[in-house]
């Protein structure tokens, strides 16, 4: 028997329940608001020319097959005023890497109309506001309108109606969402007969590989002009420092040297492009039999390969032998400098960081290349977007997004196919993509103290896979993975992408 208090009770729990139903129903069916978008109009002297452009700041909407908008990509476009000669205009699309960045540090860093500075020689931390945000004169408005594109996750870009993060967060996934919106982008702007460019940095390398890969397929092929890849990052093999890959302590060798060079510790007397390449011979015709040769190697010519590697990184012969002759690179960073309790940063090896514990396996303070740095250029795109491009969003700019790391998927098949994980590699698309379009051009920048991604693994990867050198251009900064952050590689660097992208 039923009582009627509890009927009562019943009846409540059904009105409740049914009430909070056709709440989360319409949450789940809450329409879609129209796509935002911001226009201004701006001037600037770029390559001694004075050009009229707008900035054009807006969400893109991504469709699904049901023609439902899933995923909503934030994108600042910057593109000459007036009737435009599209054979003669190219259009060049940006984005960093991660996974996780927004485009802030090349929007804000080399590319925009505007850039902030920090201290050219990495002696000083960027501190607290106000920044020093100025106008870009070495920009390359007067060879190419721009595109910035943050990922989903990133920047203002999300997943909206039924969009999954899972459906972007991914190798193959992420060159697909970027490829569909640079398809949609140049059809909505009738930019096809323009030449097309893609700047990428670090994972951002990896991305316009596989986006130009991309670009090929889906019944609209569409080929690129180049590439611009500034630390490039296509073989994860050669920028994955850890025990027992043999690669890593090959590519990493002379970047060492480099840092060890440029801190006093080695080289010293020589030039550092003459060490460099006195290290760079060693890698190759000494260092990679002894490494392949492993406990072979009797204990005379062990002793002497240790004192070669003392003599190229600067560190204690004592400690290289306890190292087993292969040195990690986060021990690296902790050791160059740790007479004076400094520890190196990792995409820049001229930056260092007071570390409170000394004994650390690696600096445990974080990257101060990266930290010394970040809240300067988080600042000054957060104040540019709203004095300058007059952007009011209802939600924070996600400068970098930790969870997509964590979520990333880098299989290369799709999930119904057998794959065993290996390291990231996009080098054999690049030279595949490469012989289909036979003039695309590759610019590739490194910096010779990128302790992440570093020069030489560019060398190794460019030598193999199958890539065609002569369409290949290997350019060199005294800075590190963000090299522009050097005050002369910045000017060299814009100097070189402007020729790169004018012919």
């Amino acid at each position: 028997m039923i009582y009627p208090k509890k009927v009562n009770f019943l009846v409540l729990c059904l009105v409740v329940s049914g009430f909070v139903f056709a709440q989360e129903k319409k949450e789940k069916t809450k329409p879609i608001p129209e796509p935002k978008s911001f226009i201004t109009n701006h001037q600037i002297t770029n390559g001694e020319k004075i050009i009229s452009y707008k900035a054009v700041a807006s969400e893109t909407y991504l469709k699904n097959k049901n023609n439902e908008a899933v995923a909503s990509i934030w994108s600042v476009a910057y593109l000459q005023n007036g009737k435009i000669d599209q054979k003669n205009r190219p259009v060049t699309f940006v984005f960093n890497g991660g996974p996780g960045s927004a485009s802030m540090w090349l929007h804000m860093g080399l590319f925009g109309p505007k850039v902030v500075k920090v201290n050219s020689d990495a002696k000083e931390d960027d501190g607290a506001a106000p920044y020093n945000m100025i106008n870009n004169s070495n920009g390359l408005l007067d060879v190419s309108d721009l595109v910035f594109i943050d990922p989903v996750g990133t920047g203002y870009s999300r997943v909206i109606g039924k969009g999954k993060v899972e459906d972007y967060w991914g190798l193959n996934e992420d060159a697909a969402s970027i490829a569909k919106f640079i398809r949609q982008w140049i059809t909505e702007n009738n930019r096809w007969f323009s030449p097309k460019y893609i700047a990428g940095e670090s994972f951002g390398t990896t991305r316009a590989v596989a986006v130009a890969n991309t670009l090929e397929g889906n019944g609209q092929n569409m080929a690129l002009n180049g590439l611009i890849l500034i630390s490039q990052a296509l073989d994860y093999a050669g920028s994955t420092s850890v025990h027992d890959n043999i690669t890593s302590y090959l590519t990493y060798l002379p970047s060492m040297a480099a840092t060890a060079w440029y801190h006093k510790k080695a080289g010293q007397g020589k030039t550092l492009e003459s060490f460099i390449e006195e290290c760079r011979d060693y890698t190759f015709n000494s260092y990679a039999p002894v490494l392949y040769k492993g406990s072979l190697i009797d204990e005379e010519e062990k002793n002497k390969v240790a004192e070669k590697l003392s003599y190229f990184t600067g560190l204690d012969k004592g400690y290289i032998l306890k190292s087993d002759l292969r040195i990690l690179m986060p021990r690296f960073q902790k050791e160059l400098l740790a007479d004076k309790g400094l520890a190196l940063g990792r995409l820049d090896g001229r930056f260092m960081g007071q570390e409170v514990d000394k004994l650390s396996d690696g600096p445990h303070l974080g990257d101060p290349s990266s930290y010394q740095i970040s809240a300067a250029y988080t600042a000054a795109l957060n104040y540019y977007f709203a004095s300058e491009l007059k952007i009011k969003m209802d939600r924070p700019y996600l400068t970098s997004n930790s969870e997509i790391g964590k979520k990333w998927n880098w299989r290369t098949v799709p999930k119904d196919k057998f794959w065993e994980p290996t390291p990231v590699s996009v080098s054999r698309k690049l030279a595949e993509t490469m012989r289909r379009n036979t003039q695309m051009k590759v610019m590739v920048a490194s910096g010779y103290y990128d302790l992440i991604c570093p020069f030489f693994d560019a060398e190794f990867t460019f030598s193999r896979n199958g890539i065609q050198r002569e369409n290949i251009i290997m350019t060199y900064y005294e800075g590190g993975h963000m090299m522009y952050t050097h005050e002369p590689d910045f000017v060299k660097l814009s100097n070189d992408m402007r020729e790169f992208l004018s012919n």
